[in-house]
Order: structure tokens, then sequence, then C-alpha cells
């Protein structure tokens, strides 16, 4: 792996020096010389020969006024604004997502894309720790929405992207401060049931020096009601047993975020720039279930009693540092290291009372001290070619060094607890991915050509210490990306692109321990799992005029070795949630998006999802898992509607809703999710606004899970109790927002618009 390693280095910095230090004269380059911009944002006026290469090239374009902040497409991604959604003025970064076309968002901040939920989250084109395994749902659905400023959509990525993902890239592309002299804004908003958030933000931007920072605190009452009804049956069909179980949580989370960075420019083409955060998670619940179980003839044969309290603190600490050089003839060269550290810290305190049959008490106390290190290394060059063509290569070093430490106590009462060793354990991953990459851009006529080539070497290392499992992987594998765009004219265009894609189990999917959630509920890692592959095809069509902007995109994914959950029998009517590959599976859609005018005054968001699915989950001889349906398939559908009114100059609403699809598993199914939103803003002055929001305005958000095989039916409800209300002030000071351009963030295309 070593060497591997080492040819993909050398090559890369090989092509990025040769390329750096290349002296392209004005008769070898079809490019006009440009000065780069300071971090102030001044720039020169494009030359008439840049604007001829923009019209030809498919750039990035910026639709405004039908759509929130703008939408904006290039070849290889979508990009939709969420900085003047109302409800992520409010919310939390899930909040904003779930009105993202072609995102899904479900109760527990699950985030799927057209259905997949093999989803990468970035933050600026890089990786996060914040974003990775179980909590990651949790992370999205703490962190406040208003440090967001668009969120990059992208199905097929370019060979410049991970491959990582079969269903594609969230890429949250974070608010950057570009106001000349000193600038800033204050807000807070409070809600119902004690709810309440806030936030500071600052920057001072010079010609040379820019300075920012931000903070802010969320705080959030906690209350979900789920009911799970089991029936067992025999091979004949006869029902042995019925059980009906309640849990009850309450609590809070309280989350705050920190963020301070800087960007010189110590010469006309050399930019510094260094960036720290962090970020810190409390989750407290208290928890009470109830279970009844009845024997075949329908008499109660189970009571089973429970109070727990369960308790999360999650730390995350980072840095970045990067080096940028934009030479007169737009090389555009960077270098960037960053280093994160997530610690999680979680306790799990249960006592539970068997009434029937008489029963000994059962006390348990379980704690896991998890560390998530991702460091990360990247060069890139981006230069322009002759004939108005891009090249992009460059190299990425990822290493994610996790450990997992749980401990646990289990007696008859919390003064009788001796260490439990069949919950206590220790679990270490580490996953070394050296990477280059290569694209070309090439525009003929009215055609624009970007093709693009990946390479991975992946040395995977697992140590169940516990139970003295070794394992380890190396892989080496190409991923070629392929995308093509057709000019029809200066308001339409057609796109096609393939890429080939791969989802790789996480670390909890792969520790085989088996954990227990609650007395008749247990989860366990599979580490035989292999990764899923993904071939990925989508054709579109594209119409800009004016306000008015459609959006058709046709798709096809074929997979195989896809991961997913199955349930297993453990007896007593104790079930086990573990992760088995799939044999294949196959998606085909088609999604339409629609932004336009209704009035003057009114306009309007649309996007809608119909698919086919069909799964293959003939997955082998799993001992004990229940009634695998072998090949089965549906067609499935999903969608989200807005209105905005531009009452007055000084007065706009908001309303929204969206029905997630209903999505099938090996073993059944999940029924469709709905969600509501209202919004008011009002500006007071230039600086001084008020809002008000309502989410879940009929109290509709629900997860609805059913298992339905010959062996057991199992129907999971979930109510999120989600419905609140928010009133808050926004105060903006120093210089008021100029739209200027500013370098866009490694793996970001730039943000300069281009027309036609």
């Amino acid at each position: 792996m070593l060497i591997r390693a080492a040819v993909l280095f050398a090559a890369t910095v090989g092509v990025v020096a040769s390329q750096a230090n290349a002296q392209s004269t004005p008769a070898q380059s079809s490019q006009v010389p440009v000065k780069s911009a300071p971090a102030g944002g001044k720039s020169s006026a494009p030359s008439t020969a840049s604007k001829t290469a923009a019209s030809k090239t498919v750039e990035e374009i910026t639709v405004t006024g039908a759509s929130q902040d703008g939408f904006r497409s290039s070849i290889d991604r979508r990009s939709y604004g969420v900085t003047n959604d109302l409800a992520a003025t409010t919310g939390s970064i899930s909040d904003a997502l779930k009105n993202v076309p072609s995102v899904e968002v479900d109760v527990q901040g699950n985030v799927s894309l057209r259905g997949d939920t093999n989803v990468t989250i970035l933050v600026d084109g890089k990786p996060s720790a914040l974003f990775r395994g179980q909590s990651a749902a949790q992370a999205l659905q703490s962190l406040p929405a208003d440090s967001v400023e668009r969120v990059e959509v992208i199905t097929n990525p370019s060979a410049e992207f991970s491959p990582e993902g079969s269903a594609g890239i969230l890429n949250l592309v974070m608010k950057k401060t570009r106001r000349a002299g000193q600038s800033g804004s204050i807000r807070y908003n409070t809600g119902t049931a004690g709810r309440r958030n806030g936030g500071v933000s600052g920057a001072y931007n010079s010609n040379r020096l820019t300075i920012s920072g931000d903070a802010g605190f969320r705080h959030e009452p906690q209350h979900s009601v789920n009911t799970d009804q089991r029936e067992f049956f025999d091979a004949s069909g006869a029902r042995l047993k019925t059980t009906h179980q309640i849990s009850d949580n309450r609590g809070r989370v309280d989350q705050w975020n920190a963020r301070t960075g800087f960007d010189f420019d110590a010469t006309a083409k050399d930019r510094f720039s260094a960036e720290a955060h962090a970020n810190q998670s409390d989750l407290d619940l208290h928890n009470r279930l109830n279970l009844r179980g009845f024997d075949t003839s329908g008499a109660q044969s189970e009571i089973f009693d429970q109070a727990g309290h369960y308790k999360q603190v999650r730390d995350n600490r980072g840095g970045r540092m990067s080096w940028r050089r934009t030479n007169a003839f737009e090389d555009d060269v960077s270098v960037s290291a960053s280093h994160e550290t997530t610690y999680e810290r979680n306790e799990n305190v249960f006592a539970g009372t068997i009434s029937l049959p008489v029963s000994s008490n059962n006390f348990q106390d379980i704690r896991s001290h998890n560390s998530l290190t991702l460091t990360d290394l990247r060069a890139d060059l981006r230069r322009p070619m002759p004939g108005e063509a891009r090249l992009k290569a460059g190299y990425d070093l990822r290493i994610d060094d996790n450990a997992y430490d749980n401990v646990a106590l289990r007696g008859v009462s919390a003064a009788s607890t001796p260490p439990d060793p069949t919950q206590t354990n220790l679990f270490l991953y580490r996953q070394t991915i050296n990477a280059a990459y290569l694209t070309y851009e090439q525009p003929i006529g009215e055609f624009t050509l970007l093709g693009g080539l990946r390479i991975e070497d992946v040395q995977l290392d697992l140590n169940q210490v516990t139970s003295r499992i070794l394992s380890d992987r190396n892989r080496f594998n190409a991923y070629p990306t392929l995308h093509l765009a057709y000019r029809l004219s200066d308001d339409q265009q057609l796109t096609l692109n393939y890429s080939r894609r791969i989802s790789r189990p996480s670390p909890s999917d792969l520790n085989p321990f088996r954990v227990e959630q609650d007395a008749f509920n247990f989860r366990a890692g599979n580490p035989n799992l292999k990764p899923e592959q993904t071939d990925s095809i989508e054709a579109g069509y594209q119409y800009r005029a004016g306000g008015t902007l459609y959006v058709a995109t046709a798709y096809y994914r074929q997979s195989s070795h896809d991961v997913t959950d199955v349930v297993t029998d453990l007896g007593n009517g104790v079930l086990l949630d573990t992760k088995e590959n799939l044999n294949s599976s196959k998606h085909a859609g088609i999604e339409l998006v629609a932004n336009g005018h209704l009035t003057k005054t009114i306009s309007y968001n649309a996007s809608t999802n119909i698919f086919f699915a069909e799964i293959d989950s003939n997955i082998g001889s799993l001992p004990g898992v229940i009634g695998l349906a072998g090949s089965r398939s549906a067609i499935e559908g999903g969608g989200r509607f807005s209105l905005n009114w531009q009452a007055t100059p000084i007065d706009s609403f908001q309303a929204s809703s969206q029905m997630n699809a209903r999505r099938m598993t090996p073993q059944g199914y999940v029924e469709p999710s709905f969600l509501s939103f209202l919004g008011y803003r009002h500006k007071f002055t230039d600086k001084l606004s008020g809002v008000l929001t309502v989410q879940d305005v009929f109290d509709s958000f629900r997860s609805h899970s059913v298992i339905d095989t010959p062996q057991l039916h199992d129907v999971t409800i979930g109510a999120g109790r989600i419905r609140a209300a928010y009133v808050g002030l926004s105060w903006s000071f120093g210089a008021l927002p100029k739209r200027q351009p500013a370098q866009p963030p490694e793996g970001a295309e730039p943000e300069a618009t281009h027309g036609g």
C-alpha cells in the first residue's frame, strides 16, 4: 500500500508542480490574463475574450426571483440557496434540508437523496467528523441553519470528489463574509416549550486581510412517543405471541458552536487561510418503557416496565490551513490540511421490573467513550487550457482513526452492579484512503464534455479487541465519470452524465459486538460486509427564462452488495437489528423541479420524484433472519411545494409542505411522512428584521415502519413531537452586504455567474 500511495502522491505532485511553474504566453492559451481578486473581493472587469469563453463553456447559472436566493447549476451539480428560507432562520440544518429538492429528511433526522440513504455530507467540499456515523442525524438536527448559505446537490459527482455514497453528495456551503470594513449580526429566536437559539457573527475586511468569527447556541426540548406492536407466528401461520410496547422519551438538547478564521493575501497571487472551529451538543433524555405480552389465547402473559436515563455529550474540535496561488494566466494551485476530533461520551442507565411472570429486577448502566479522528491532506490544480478547456488534478489523503470503548454494569439494583462482560468491549477502526484524480472539461461548439478518473487505494484495519477478531483489507479501485452538456439555446440545455460510486460500511456497521438497546431490542454489526458498488446514469433538461425555471431529470442506478438492515429473532420476543449485503438493487425515476411566479408578488417552488425500485434480498444463510421476501419491486413517489408572497416591500410570507416517499426494506417498508411550515418576516429597517415561524403545523410528522413476513409482523410508529412556533429578531451592523465575487472553497465551483 505504501508503494501505491507513493506512486499516487508523486504523480500528482509532478502534475501540480509542472503546471504551476509553466510559463504560458498569450499565444499558447486562449485565456486572457486576469488579476486575481484580493480578500476584499475587488477584481478587474473581465475582458471580451473571457466573456466569449464563458458563453461557450457550461459554467454556473444563477436564477433570481423565483427560487430562494437563486438556483445555480453547473455541469456536475445543482445548488439551492437557503439564506432567505424562513425555516433556516430559526431552525437547524436538518430543517433547511427539508426544503431542498431531491433531499428527504425523516423524523430521526436521517437524510436521503431520491430515496437512497447512502449520502455523503461535506462542508465546503471537505469531509467532516460531525456528519459521520450514527450521530450524523443528531448533528444535522442540532447545528443552526443560519450558518449555511446554500446546499449543493451532487447526485452524480465528477472524479474531483470522493466516490463515497451511492446516492451522491450534499455539500453545505457555509456563509462567507465579503463586506468592506467592519460588519456583523446578532440574532435571537425564542419558541414554544422553552425553545431558544441565537448567535453572533462579525468580520473585518480590508484589501488584503479578512478576519471573521461566529458563535451560536441552541436549546431544544425533546419529546417523542414510540409504539411497537409485534405478532409472532409459527410455520403454519398460527399466532404464537403478541407484544405491545410504548416508549416515552423526554428531555432536552443543548448545542453551541464557535468558529474563527482569516484569509490573508500575502501577494496578488498568494492567499493563506486558516480556520478553527468547536461544537458541542449535550443530549439528556429520560425514558419510560411499558411492554405487555399476550399468549395464543389472548390472555396477558407478560408485564415489563422500565425507567431509564440516556445522556450523550459530543465534542467536536478541528482546524484547517490552506495556501492558494493564482497566477496571471488563471492557474490555480491549492494545498490544504485539516484535522478534527470528535469525542462522544454516552451513558444509558435503566432499571426494569418484570411483574409477569414474576422475576428479579434488572438494573444496567452502559457507558461508552468514543473518539473519532479525521485527518485530510489535499493538493489541487485548476488550469485553463487551450481551446477554452479546463484541467483539474489533485491528490487526497484521508485517515479515519476511531476507537469505541464500551463498559457495562449489570445487577438487580444500583447498589449491586458488577461488571457485565456481555456489554463490555473495545473496537478499533482505522481506514486510510490515498486518492488521485484528473478531470478535463472541453467545450466543442454547443457541447461541453467533462471526463474524469479517480483512483483510490484503501486500507481498512478492524480490531474487535474484546472478541479477539482482527481483520484487514486492501482495495485498489478506479472510478470513471463522464458529464456531457448541450446548449439548445440561451434558455435551454440538455445534460447526460455517468459515475461509478461506492458506499463503504460505517464503523458501527462492522463492529460485531452485540449491544443492548433495551430488554427486547439488540443491535450488532457485521465484519463480513462488502462495500456497495453503484453505477449511476442521469439525463436532464433545463429551461430558464426570466424568473421561471423548469428542470427534468431521468435517472437509473444499479447497485450490488447494498448494505441494509435486517432483523433476526433471538427468541422470547427479543429482536436483533444487524446488517447484511443485498444481492442487488435497481432504481429508475424522474425528478421534476419548477420555480416561477404566479403573480408579481407570489412565487412558487415545487419538486417531485417518482421512481421504480427493485431489491433482491436473497442474502444467503444468515442465522435467524426472519422471512426475507426475495426480489421485490414497487413504484413510489414524494415531493414538496412552497409559496412565497412578498405582500409589501417589508413584509413576506412563506408556506410549504412536503411528503417523503414510501421506501421498501428487505423485510417490509417505511410509510411516507408529511411535514408543513408557515413563516412571516417583517423588515423594521434595512438592518433590523423580525420573523415568526411555525413548523409541523398539523402535527403530522411521523415515522411508520413495518416488518411484514410470515414469521413476524411488526409495526413501529414514532412521533417526534416537533411542532413549534418561534419569534425572533435579527440585527446587522457595520457595512451592508454587497454581492461581490469571493474565492470558492476547495471542491466548489466559482461563485461568479455567467449568462447563457
